[in-house]
């Protein structure tokens, strides 16, 4: 988990008002971990553009094209946290979570958010982290079980 989500892939209080906003947010993170490549954040806009990322439980998941996959330098998750939610295709959203995987290596770590937001009392965690440590932990705690 350390390895695809590191603590510098985490920003607690995002800056964005708007969704493509928020993707660029995210992007820009997996962007400046050397993850990925400029053009896989355009391609994280246009795949929104052709199909929501939200999850429900105001989670969005944006990503890249399968085109865009070779954009991807290694597999790495980053996670925008949101006071106010942003409207996401008239959804509220308040954690947006990018991904670039190679090879499917991404997929652990998305069942375990997947796992945070399908639990309300874990869900009510996130949301109400306001560090980059807290968040951090909440996930880890997922990720111990």
């Amino acid at each position: 988990m350390t390895e695809i989500l590191s603590k510098d892939l985490i920003l607690a209080a995002g800056r964005a008002r708007t969704r493509d906003d928020a993707i660029v947010e995210a992007g820009n993170l997996l962007l400046a971990a050397g993850a990925v490549t400029s053009s896989y954040v355009e391609a994280m806009l246009e795949r929104e553009r052709s199909f929501s990322t939200y999850m429900g439980s105001f989670l969005a998941i944006p990503h890249g094209t399968n085109e865009s996959k070779e954009s991807i330098v290694r597999s790495a998750v980053s996670l925008v946290r949101y006071e106010d939610p942003i409207d996401w295709n008239g959804h509220e959203v308040r954690i947006v979570v990018g991904i670039a995987g190679v090879n499917n290596e991404h997929l652990s770590i998305l069942s375990k958010i997947a796992v945070i937001f399908s639990d309300s009392d874990e869900a009510k965690k996130m949301l109400e982290a306001t560090t980059q440590d807290e968040i951090y932990e909440v996930l880890a705690a997922v990720n111990e079980e």
